[in-house]
């Protein structure tokens, strides 16, 4: 540590850090104490369950929460965002996050009685209208095949079944 990093100079943690430690430590606690609460439903086919995944997934949130508390201990900070086309002066756009709040809450209230196509589809276009593309035939055939993608890939690749609304009986 140079003169110039030295923590008298002025140098100052940033304690809400601190914060994102604990909210990761408690999630990785909250992981593992549901993984704890598993049945364990071990088959021929999967010796090892379901169990194992969560618990590793959890132990290493805390493990992160632990290393990311010392460095910040340390004085670790992140850098500055330099992303040469974003402007960090610049105000919040509220017009585009109050859309984009609004398009999830469409796809909250209309999943289960239109279905994940339409929610999606309707997700998926007010998501790129709130983004600024005003492409608006173009994106509806996006957001329709990009909601039949997902919704094919959960049923048929994961065993999912989304709920399909008004079209039960087409999909």
């Amino acid at each position: 540590m140079t003169a110039a990093e030295t923590p008298s100079q002025g140098a100052r943690r940033d304690r809400a850090q601190y914060g994102v430690c604990g909210v990761l430590a408690v999630v990785g606690g909250l992981v593992i104490a549901d993984a704890a609460r598993l049945p364990h439903m071990a088959t021929s086919n999967d010796p090892i369950g379901p169990k194992p995944v969560p618990i590793v997934l959890g132990v290493l949130l805390l493990l992160i929460a632990v290393l990311y508390a010392v460095d910040v201990a340390r004085g670790g900070t992140g850098a500055a965002e330099e992303g040469e086309d974003v402007d960090v002066t610049s105000a919040v756009d509220w017009k585009t996050v109050l859309l984009l709040i609004g398009a999830f809450v469409v796809n909250l209230a209309t999943i289960e009685p239109l279905g994940w196509v339409i929610s999606g589809t309707l997700l998926f276009w007010g998501s790129a209208y709130a983004l600024g593309n005003r492409h608006y035939v173009r994106n509806l055939l996006i957001a329709v095949a990009l909601s039949l993608i997902t919704f094919y890939a959960f049923a048929i690749g994961l065993g999912i079944n989304l709920p399909a609304g008004v079209l039960q009986g087409i999909l």
